[in-house]
């Protein structure tokens, strides 16, 4: 499993790295603009879709069946099981796609409310969805390739894939966007393209396994109907950030323009912890809990959820420490330029220390939803994840209603509350507030449930496990405390000058965390799993 961690992650951190400069690209040549708000809005969608296929429910579904039939069947059953679940997934999403590119105002309106009464921005929007919608039924098709592989544990391809879309969308920004008469529409073919070449990338990979055929229709397949039994409801269940973010997206379409690009951009500094760690961790650990339910091994099942628990509070702690103290740094340093202003890092900046309070619980949830899907448990997901749905909108309208009273200026609290909370800059930070704590409601219960289930037994070592990491997450504090304490001025400074601050403050924080680590006798053979 450590193994294939690594050889995950260390492809995903690839894929980061390329998606940071798509967004210092995009904030650069768009900078927060009503433009860049149609195209957050209009990607979102199809994002979330990616999101809920290739790390939520379709994965989680599909896995735990592939892997059985790859443990208990011949290699021609599996051959057939691919070809069924292609044709049926592909079948299903081609009519999803044409609604889509039909109803695109609908499903414009629905998701930007607010743009109604700006018909530029709607209009863009609208056009921007029709662009980008496609991308969901090739991404999709994308994921169940990813799925086979990393049954067959090979996880690099998989997490690699989308290098091409950050690769087409950093083309289409800087040197595409500039020709065209709406720059912004660059970003919309960039992302159709990428769902096609990221589907065509993995089909050789799949050939060589010998799992490429020809997609056949399979809605009354056996395998084909568990797995739809199974997807249905890990639909809402695997993907409650995924569903906050989307809900969130039409009510920031009520706030200030540029709040959608803000939270956007805030979003992506938790996608590396998130994504390199989190929910490689996830992929990596549900094929191994599977195959220990399947051969009725629960010590071999309970040990696999103990180390993938202990890798994620090993990183998913400092991570947010380090997001928290270096927020402002980070954003100032890699965004603040072209078209994006000082006044659009700030705020970025306290959406980001917001989420980023959150982002534990976002790490533990991916690991811990395999241990319910791989007993093909989809039920108790789907509870958490309604409450935790409900708590968020309720947390949404509070804690805008909050900050409001405490940000808007007298005259505003007598105008109509639409109007109101349309002329406020910072409301957005309430949505960020409200998805963190929506997350830690969401962890708590999925751990509850599953120590009443009695399949997890805590392996020994824990205590001195917390003693290290409490150790070197404030060894790493106290570090990067002094740092910005030397270097307190980001704004107006030199670019230069802020790359090497940086740089400094990130090496000295690492450094001091992991040599901490070390030092109190964590070794390497302590993080390798079963």
């Amino acid at each position: 499993m450590f193994r294939g961690l690594l050889s995950f992650s260390s492809m995903t951190m690839v894929s980061r790295v390329l998606g940071l400069l798509r967004d210092i690209s995009m904030s650069h040549v768009f900078g927060a603009s009503t433009a860049t708000d149609a195209f957050v809005i209009a990607f979102r969608i199809p994002n979330f879709m990616r999101r809920l296929f290739a790390e939520g429910s379709f994965s989680t579904a599909f896995v735990p069946v592939f892997t059985e039939v790859k443990e208990t069947g011949t290699h021609a059953e599996l051959k057939q099981l691919m070809a069924r679940v292609s044709g049926t997934l592909g079948g299903v999403l081609l009519v999803v796609v044409a609604l889509g590119l039909i109803f695109a105002p609908q499903v414009a309106l629905v998701f930007a409310p607010g743009a109604l009464d700006q018909p530029h921005k709607y209009d863009l929007t609208t056009h921007l969805v029709r662009l980008t919608f496609p991308f969901i039924l090739f991404v999709s098709l994308t994921a169940l390739a990813g799925g086979a592989l990393n049954s067959f544990h090979r996880f690099a391809l998989p997490a690699l894939a989308p290098v091409l879309l950050n690769m087409c969308m950093i083309v289409a920004a800087l040197w595409v966007a500039p020709h065209l008469h709406t720059p912004i529409i660059a970003m919309g073919w960039a992302v159709l393209l990428a769902g096609v070449l990221q589907l065509l990338f993995l089909l050789p990979a799949l050939r060589d396994i010998d799992l490429l055929s020809l997609p056949r229709w399979g809605w009354h397949h056996p395998a084909v109907r568990r797995i739809m039994k199974l997807m249905v409801p890990t639909l809402f269940g695997s993907s409650v950030a995924q569903l906050n973010m989307l809900l969130d997206t039409a009510v920031i379409s009520l706030l200030i323009t540029g709040s959608q690009t803000w939270l956007w951009q805030s979003s992506r500094f938790l996608e590396l912890p998130l994504g390199v760690f989190g929910v490689a961790l996830g992929t990596v650990i549900l094929p191994a809990l599977s195959r220990h339910h399947v051969g009725t091994d629960a010590p071999g099942f309970s040990r696999a959820l103990d180390w993938g628990l202990r890798l994620t509070w090993l990183i998913a702690l400092p991570a947010m420490l380090a997001l928290l103290l270096l927020a402002g740094p980070l954003i100032v340093t890699l965004f603040e330029n072209g078209h994006y202003t000082a006044f659009d890092a700030h705020m970025t900046t306290l959406s980001t220390v917001a989420l980023s309070l959150g982002l534990p619980a976002y790490a533990l949830v991916k690991v811990l939803l395999p241990a319910f899907y791989s007993r093909q448990d989809t039920r108790t997901p789907v509870k958490a994840g309604v409450v935790a749905l409900i708590v968020n909108m309720l947390f949404n309208a509070v804690f805008i209603a909050l900050l409001f009273e405490l940000w808007a200026p007298p005259a505003l609290h007598y105008a109509s509350w639409l109007d109101a909370i349309a002329q406020v800059p910072g409301l957005h930070v309430g949505l960020a507030i409200a998805s963190s704590l929506s997350s830690y409601v969401n962890f708590l219960l999925l751990w509850r449930w599953l120590k009443r289930a009695g399949v997890y037994q805590r392996q020994p070592g824990w205590a001195r496990h917390w003693m290290r990491l409490v150790l070197a997450c404030a060894v790493m504090v106290l570090v990067l405390a002094a740092g910005r304490w030397w270097w307190p001025q980001w704004t107006g400074v030199p670019i230069f000058t802020r790359v090497w601050h940086l740089a400094v403050l990130v090496m000295a924080g690492a450094g001091s965390y992991v040599g901490s680590l070390l030092a109190s006798g964590l070794r390497l053979r302590d993080l390798r799993g079963g």
